[in-house]
């Protein structure tokens, strides 16, 4: 109830303020995928309990990460439920029985000595030689078998992101009832003396719960129980294991009930105050931040000596170890994107099928999804385990798990918006011969590498903060907790009645020490930066949190001026009332573009022009809207220097010098034009290759559609005008 208040308070202050993650993103965002969609079936062998023996299953996996698995194929076609359905949150996928031995033997303390021919015998007979193990803490586990390496490796792979999803995906909710959920079960484990990450803080609020009831029933239930079991060790282990599976589902009915009526409780709560938040909320912040002012002047210098005792000296060691496996599963990833690219290039080449494109098209979108193919990319950050072991010895820090499968869940992101963006881009562009079509598929791969290699720099950056922070953090909490903590109810005084709710004080104390840390974390990635450690670029400038990676990413409402990220703009707008003027007045701006472009050559200056045209492709609406860009005009929200400006063009440029050539089974001429044409984008002193990643346009008209292709062509033809102009301007300067 306390964190509900606390974290609603802060709601409605970003709501009021209207604030915005300044986070730049060059990649389009894919939307989500709807659900439903299936990312394995297939019958297999799985062995049932009730009849304790093997039988053929047909096993379905959506993308809501639950197993199902059915009687037949028939069953489920004909829309049966399913004989279980399995959430694998927290669990572990193994693929050898002796490793499962080991884990199950490990959650199962038996007081009775075995001798080694009862350990010796197998647990599950099996009835092929390539099986797969689900084992799960509080749940019965699962077991499942094939013929073929290929197969098991295939739905271990899917298991594995089915676990990785579960664990993860309430973590990564930015509601403010998720947040205050967190918040409450990070305090009430501090008040029992746990600091830092809990491994069993996996899947939804009821499973996180029912998790915190089982870690204290547990240990009393063996002391219970086991001591009074009789038989074979084997038949003890499987009764043990169906006891904590009976509690577990029992403590789960509980906490779900309790949970619905807590939650009923707290929204009452909001409601009354809601209206005060509103009304006095200049007060609110007023009261938070003199209270922040007289904890920090308790807490800020034994912080400070803490952090540079204790882990500041670590800092830039610890983001070493990340640095490699973290960079190396990003780079994967970006090579799977440019093979799978190629690979679909040269099959048209080779057969000039536009029907056969587009399924190669259809199944390059779905390779975030193909778990076979992404788990050469997930194992390279598993390499985190082994780097971090003296993490457990100097911070005590256990669980590297949740940095290795928050680090994949990125990788698998940016994986979506790289295919997303790759096949919005190249619909812009896919009409013509079949040399036209292979320039434009080698292009639109190229920009979009360079726009994942900003975002994946991004990415990687966020990452590495919130790992340093979350594995050092907890020594601070523990190493002030004894001199700070006592005294912290003395500052509830400095509170206005009113906003007790709203304003606690040990928030507040967590924000501090947060604080501090962060400004610590932050200085050493910052250093890595300045020195392009593992490709990280530096940040120059601040762009707005959107992917401008095409004429139709940025749109001015209405009444609204639109920055763009490299500079301020100044809008004038030129209506025409024929749709026959169109291809006129971009003949005219293009010109105009190489004046300026010529006027600069002869006279080099601070200030530059850039002329951007887009125009309407609703027939209902001929009306053409041109902006022209002066950076000498009034500094944007976000103002850059035509300095940054060429900082922010090498930065992005330099990580692609060296890119891979296309291997298309030689280069022919044309194939070298196109070379020559890319890395004249690139030359030094010029603008261009910004420009190609921060298109900036004006508000499009609300297109039907069925006018969408419409849109798609224009916009292409004014890509296309663009570049004519631009190879114009050079030749007439020279």
């Amino acid at each position: 109830q306390r964190q509900y208040a606390v974290a609603f308070c802060k709601h409605i202050q970003n709501e009021l303020e209207q604030h915005r993650n300044f986070q730049s993103q060059f990649l389009k965002t894919k939307p989500p995928v709807e659900s439903g969609m299936i990312l394995y079936e297939a019958e297999l062998l799985h062995f049932a309990e009730d009849l304790k023996k093997w039988k053929e299953r047909y096993i379905v996996i959506r993308n809501d990460y639950a197993v199902q698995s059915f009687e037949s194929k028939e069953a489920y076609q004909k829309g049966v439920s399913p004989k279980y359905r399995i959430l694998p949150a927290g669990g572990k996928v193994l693929t050898s029985e002796e490793d499962y031995n080991l884990l199950s033997d490990k959650h199962f303390p038996d007081p009775v000595a075995s001798n080694e021919k009862e350990n010796a015998q197998a647990f599950v007979l099996l009835p092929k030689e390539f099986p797969v193990y689900l084992w799960q803490p509080y749940l019965r586990h699962s077991y499942y078998c094939f013929e073929d390496p290929e197969a098991q490796q295939q739905f271990s792979a899917v298991l594995n992101d089915c676990v990785r999803h579960l664990n993860q995906d309430f973590l990564k909710q930015t509601t403010f009832d998720a947040q205050a959920f967190l918040e409450a079960v990070q305090f009430f484990r501090q008040e029992k003396g746990h600091y830092g990450s809990w491994e069993m803080i996996t899947g939804n609020e009821i499973q996180i719960l029912s998790n915190l009831v089982m870690e204290e029933l547990l240990p009393n239930l063996q002391t219970m129980l086991l001591p009074k079991m009789k038989g074979k060790r084997n038949d003890r282990k499987r009764v043990w294991f169906a006891i904590v599976e009976e509690t577990y589902n029992l403590v789960q009915e509980q906490v779900s009930e309790g949970l619905n009526t807590l939650k009923e409780e707290c929204k009452d709560l909001t409601k009354n105050l809601e209206g005060t938040i509103r009304s006095d909320m200049d007060q609110i912040l007023n009261s938070k931040n003199y209270l922040a002012g007289k904890i920090k002047a308790t807490v800020s210098e034994p912080a400070e000596k803490c952090c540079m005792e204790n882990i500041q000296p670590f800092l830039p060691s610890i983001l070493e170890e990340l640095m490699g496996p973290v960079s190396s599963g990003f780079s994967e990833v970006r090579l799977l994107f440019e093979k799978e690219v190629n690979e679909i290039s040269q099959d048209f080449q080779k057969t000039n099928d536009a029907t056969k494109l587009k399924e190669n098209l259809k199944q390059l979108m779905n390779l975030p999804f193909n778990s076979v193919k992404m788990e050469p990319c997930y194992l390279k950050v598993n390499l985190l385990q082994e780097e971090l072991q003296d993490l457990k010895s100097r911070f005590k820090f256990y669980h590297i798990d949740f940095v290795v499968q928050r680090t994949q869940n990125f990788m698998q992101e940016l994986m979506e918006n790289a295919v997303y963006t790759f096949e919005q881009l190249l619909s812009l562009s896919s009409q013509g011969d079949t040399v036209q079509i292979s320039t434009a598929i080698e292009k639109v791969k190229l920009r979009v590498l360079k726009q994942y290699d900003y975002d994946s720099s991004t990415i990687r950056k966020k990452i590495f903060q919130e790992a340093l922070v979350q594995i050092t953090l907890p020594t601070m909490q523990k190493t002030l907790a004894s001199a700070c903590k006592p005294e912290l109810q003395k500052y509830e005084q400095y509170i206005f009645a009113d906003y007790t709710r709203v304003i606690q004080v040990e928030n507040v104390y967590e924000e501090i020490l947060f604080q501090t840390l962060l400004d610590e974390t932050l200085k050493v990635i910052k250093e890595a930066a300045i020195l392009k450690k593992h490709n990280l670029f530096e940040d120059n400038v601040n762009l707005p949190y959107e992917s401008v990676s095409s004429l139709t990413d940025l749109k001015t409402p209405s009444g609204s001026a639109q920055a763009s990220p490299a500079k301020k703009l100044s809008t004038t707008l030129t209506e025409t009332s024929d749709t026959e003027t169109q291809s006129n007045e971009l003949l005219v701006v293009s010109e105009k573009m190489i004046q300026e472009k010529c006027h600069d050559a002869r006279k080099p200056s601070d200030n530059e022009e850039a002329v951007y045209v887009n125009v309407s492709s609703s027939p209902a609406i001929s009306r053409e809207k041109v902006i022209s860009t002066d950076i000498t005009d009034k500094p944007a929200s976000h103002p850059i220097t035509p300095k940054e400006e060429k900082d922010v063009e090498e930065m992005i440029t330099s990580q692609n010098e060296n890119a891979v050539e296309t291997k298309f089974g030689g280069n022919t001429e044309k194939e070298n034009k196109v070379q020559e044409e890319e890395r004249s984008l690139t030359a030094p002193g010029t603008v261009n290759e910004i420009r190609s990643l921060l298109m900036v346009t004006v508000e499009l008209p609300a297109v039907a559609p069925s006018e969408n292709k419409k849109e798609v062509a224009n916009e292409y033809e004014i890509l296309k005008w663009q570049e004519h102009g631009e190879e114009i301007s050079q030749s007439k300067c020279y």
